[in-house]
């Protein structure tokens, strides 16, 4: 098991705002979500660091974010891992900042250089190729446990209740994992709903639980291609959200044997592929 590393604190900042309620107008103080960038090195044995990528995420739980992206774009997988690291605190204002991940295997440049093509092809200039390539990397999701209706109905206030930043500062998104039978067995936060799935997928993966062939993912917000292709590359064969889905989330969730759900609230959902997985008892 790797050490973990300490958590900034800065995932809340103190500020001050001028409150306008009505006709009342004062001054008060805030709690409002911090936002800082991070970059993502990778390294294998001998190798100097490469710089995968820089993202703008909530300071906590860094080291899971930089395992999880690197999962989640095809550049790790369990067992891969041999260490994290640190930047250095005299080149860098803040070491944590700035995080290499290193292997325990040697890291290809190439695979680093098609693999930023594909991210930034998921940003909807050339979202197809995108696919293609995911689908290429990613296997075919295996049919995974049932889950009932009941079930999916109790994930977003289950999700909601397990949002600390939220409740102080009203602006994070979070991604839940949940067992078939709706018990919660994680849940981060983060600015970036990417990011949020990202540190799920990286804790996963620290404690040698991947593949997750048996849970349900619940994410805030929409779900874009981007949060598919993570969820896929996790193993995750349903994911749901409260709000949602794209087109090409549509299309990459049909193509990758995975169960979309979306407007999950209330009394009901929609299903936008693989409804077989769902039990739609009355």
């Amino acid at each position: 098991m790797l050490t973990r590393l300490p958590s900034p604190s800065r995932e809340v900042v103190e500020t001050r705002t001028l409150a306008v309620r009505g006709t009342a107008v004062s001054r008060r103080p805030d709690t409002i979500a911090g936002e800082e960038p991070m970059e993502i090195r990778a390294a294998g044995p001998g190798q100097e660091p490469v710089s995968i990528a820089v993202t703008m995420r909530t300071p906590g739980r860094d080291e899971e974010l930089a395992v999880g992206f690197l999962c989640t774009e095809g550049l790790v997988g369990p067992g891969d891992v041999a260490g994290i690291e640190l930047g250095d605190p005299g080149t860098v204002a803040r070491p944590d900042n700035v995080i290499t991940v290193r292997l325990a295997r040697p890291l290809d440049p190439a695979l680093v250089t098609s693999r930023n093509f594909a991210a930034t092809a998921s940003c909807g200039i050339c979202g197809k190729a995108s696919l293609d390539a995911v689908q290429t990397r990613c296997p075919i999701l295996p049919a995974g446990s049932p889950v009932t209706r009941t079930t999916l109905l109790r994930l977003p206030v289950a999700l909601r209740s397990a949002q600390p930043v939220f409740d102080a500062t009203g602006g994070l998104h979070a991604a839940g994992l949940f067992d078939p039978s709706g018990d919660l067995l994680a849940v981060r936060e983060d600015v970036g709903r990417h990011n949020a799935l990202d540190k799920l997928v990286g804790a996963m993966l620290l404690d040698g639980r991947l593949p997750l062939h048996h849970a349900v993912l619940m994410v805030s917000g929409r779900v874009s291609f981007e949060i598919v292709q993570k969820a896929a590359m996790a193993g995750i064969p349903v994911t749901c959200a409260v709000s949602a889905p794209t087109d090409l989330a549509v299309e990459a969730a049909d193509r990758l044997g995975m169960t979309l759900v979306g407007f999950l609230r209330g009394d009901g959902f929609n299903v936008y592929a693989h409804p077989e997985r769902i039990e739609l008892e009355v």
